[in-house]
């Protein structure tokens, strides 16, 4: 993805680049963006997967030399993200950064763009994650400070990004060090330490994966090699290194068929190369030729315009050498029509040069002169622009800069050890306080020893005599429930009698009213009867199983109230039952739910006064109905509240009219509720008026 912005730099770096560094200046500028060719860390993830369609249309906008309407366009769409993982906002400053450093070269308006990349690392999991990336930020600022002459700055810069890459376990981060290293040597004129800079780099970008990036960075490396090797006259190795770089483009060309132009560019630049050193060794003919293919490829549309024209000035240089004025004369008139559109002082003050002597050649001295003041003063501009540069020792200052940071390192471990040894101190205080600690208390703790065998014979009296209470109070219970067993059993008799003689009854010479009461007396003493056999299931082991079915609610509770409205009557008082609007079947057992709605309704008639109003209601929620009964009595007090459901409770009370209470049947409505898997609970304000509420759920459980 970033290759394009490489490509579509070579012309702006190539205008402003001294002559014999032509081609490591034009492929320095693309690698500032070609760093990413060593391995990335798979671990994060794209939090907006479309702003890579954002990112891909501006590159091929970039691509296309659409660099304003790029910039433009993916300024304007990043602002509609509000998401982006690490590498997106990488590529997005990355982007911006190399626009404004490689491309306008403002170096002020890059330098945010800079910061903001490494101000992304921060936080020690993402620089142990992005390693790469991380040094790769302190490069690009290196980079704007090495370009603004500030030297010292930009080589702790260059070094604290070594130092960030070698802590990754592939030599592949490291090479962007050894590069930039070997580009300030070039620069410094330092040839043979230049190329022990550009192998190492060469080698440590063999770590790297197979991308088109690292690709081009690899055939860089040679071709910068062979040209330090020409610059220190040693021709012979400089061509096996064009060599290398001819023979790797053409292994991997079948790999990248789509990256031709770019493949052809850098061959162009190459054989330009191969043709300073054939020049050296006086092969004029074979040099031309060379030359001619680096111009003919590199004179295209998009490819690298300048390097042409820079091959070109050295085939004049050819021409000069052969005494070929013509040949010469003609080339340099070509040229001049380029200088306009390709800027660049080095070709300009070459071009000056070869002028002058080519009129000096014609004994036209005065134009040979101007020509050559004109050189003079490019040549003392570019000599005056590298002249910090050249004069600078890289190499003490990086030994300065290793042992700066080898004091820092030494001063903060020796912070640590201090630190080590304070908290070893205060362990070995706490360690002493806890001895001491531990022995008076081993003192104590013999004392309370003695204390405590007192306590403990004191305990198991006392657990001894709450065991003898505990079980005569089992058999108390037990003896409670064998009387209550009896009084239920003897009650059964004559209740039983009651129910007996209502079926002997001859219902056809009663009245309509008679055979209602009697109807009546019939299902109460059968009611009765089956609440005196729960008295006795319940008293008994309890292990009975409750049998259910489906039951219609709505009858169910209609039956209940029918059958308690003539006990209503009796105290002038009314029931008013509201209904479900429609039947709805529970999975009940009929008589204990019929039993339970019978004991409330009976109890709101008992504790209300005569001429009330009794309510009842049903209501269906989504999982569960509920029932309630609400009268307008006496109400139950907050003191007896929480006893209301316990057997044979306290809390009875006689009713409005006198009504015996006997404190069972709030006891056994709990039990078959709860029995039921539902809830009864009630709502009283102690004065007047009481509702109770009972919930049973709608599934079969």
């Amino acid at each position: 993805m970033v290759f394009f912005k490489a490509k579509s730099l070579l012309y702006t770096v190539r205008k402003t680049s001294p002559k014999g560094v032509r081609s490591i200046l034009i492929l320095a500028a693309a690698n500032l963006l070609l760093i990413s060719s060593c391995n990335k860390s798979p671990g994060i993830p794209e939090s907006n997967n479309s702003y890579n369609k954002v990112l891909d249309s501006a590159n091929r906008l970039y691509d296309a030399n659409k660099h304003v309407e790029a910039i433009r366009y993916i300024n304007s769409a990043t602002g509609q993200y509000k998401d982006l993982s690490l590498s997106q906002k990488f590529e997005y400053y990355a982007f911006n950064y190399n626009y404004l450093f490689h491309l306008k070269r403002d170096n002020i308006s890059a330098m945010p763009y800079a910061d903001s990349i490494i101000s992304l690392f921060n936080t020690p999991e993402i620089k142990a994650k992005e390693v790469t990336r991380y040094g790769e930020a302190f490069f690009f600022k290196g980079d704007i400070l090495f370009a603004e002459n500030r030297y010292n700055e930009a080589y702790r810069y260059f070094y604290q990004g070594k130092l960030i890459a070698s802590k990754d376990t592939n030599d592949c981060a490291l090479n962007d060090y050894s590069y930039h290293m070997g580009m300030i040597m070039y620069k410094q004129e330092h040839y043979r330490l230049a190329a022990e800079n550009f192998k190492s780099s060469s080698k440590e970008a063999n770590s790297c994966d197979l991308t088109f990036r690292s690709f081009y960075r690899r055939q860089e490396l040679l071709n910068n090699t062979g040209l330090c090797y020409s610059k220190i006259n040693e021709p012979d190795s400089a061509l096996a290194y064009f060599k290398k770089a001819l023979n790797y483009i053409n292994l991997n060309v079948g790999k990248f068929k789509v990256r031709n132009d770019a493949l052809d560019v850098a061959r162009g630049v190459i054989y330009g190369n191969e043709a300073n050193a054939y020049i050296k060794q006086s092969k004029f003919t074979l040099a031309k030729k060379l030359l001619k293919q680096s111009s003919d490829i590199n004179l295209k549309k998009g490819n690298d315009n300048l390097d042409a024209q820079l091959s070109e000035l050295k085939l004049a240089h050819i021409y000069y050498q052969l005494n070929q004025p013509d040949s010469m004369i003609s080339l340099l008139n070509v040229i001049h029509g380029q200088l306009d559109s390709i800027k660049n002082q080095d070709a300009d003050a070459d071009w000056n040069l070869l002028m002058a002597k080519y009129f000096n050649q014609k004994n036209q001295p005065q134009k040979a002169l101007n020509y050559f003041t004109r050189y003079d003063a490019l040549k003392d501009s570019i000599t005056s622009r590298v002249k910090m540069l050249k004069e600078a020792d890289i190499g003490e200052q990086i030994k300065r800069i290793e042992q700066d940071y080898a004091f820092n390192k030494l001063t903060q471990d020796n912070r640590v050890q201090n630190l080590y040894l304070k908290i070893a101190l205060v362990f070995g205080l706490m360690f002493l306080a806890i001895i001491s600690t531990v022995l008076l208390n081993w003192r104590k703790s013999r004392k309370n020893i003695r204390l405590l065998g007192g306590l403990n014979y004191q305990i198991n009296q006392q657990n001894t005599d709450l065991e003898r209470a505990l079980d005569e109070l089992k058999s108390n219970g037990q003896e409670k429930d064998r009387i209550l067993r009896a009084v239920a059993h003897d009650l059964r008799n004559p209740i039983g009698g009651i129910a007996s003689l209502t079926q002997l009854m001859d219902e056809d010479e009663c009245s309509e009213d008679q055979k209602e009461t009697i109807d009546l007396i019939r299902e109460t003493s059968l009611n009765s009867l089956e609440l005196i056999n729960e008295l006795l299931e319940v008293t008994n082991d309890g292990t009975k199983l409750t049998k259910k079915e489906n039951i219609e609610i709505n009858s169910l509770l209609s039956h209940s109230v029918e059958l308690l409205r003539f006990k209503a009557a009796e105290k002038d008082q009314q029931i008013k039952l509201m209904l479900l609007d429609k039947p709805l079947e529970l999975f009940i057992s009929r008589e204990k739910i019929w039993r339970v709605m019978s004991n409330l309704i009976s109890n709101a008639i008992k504790f209300s006064p005569e001429k009330t109003i009794i309510y009842v209601k049903i209501e269906d929620h989504k999982n569960e109905i509920e029932i309630r009964v609400k009268d307008n009595g006496i109400g139950i007090p907050a003191k007896v509240k929480d006893k209301v459901f316990n057997m044979f409770t306290e809390a009875k009370r006689p009713g409005t009219a006198g009504e015996k209470s006997f404190g069972l049947g709030l006891s056994i409505c709990k039990q078959i509720i709860e029995d039921h898997h539902g809830e009864i609970w009630f709502d009283s304000d102690g004065v007047q008026g009481t509702t109770f509420f009972v919930k049973l759920p709608k599934t079969n459980s």
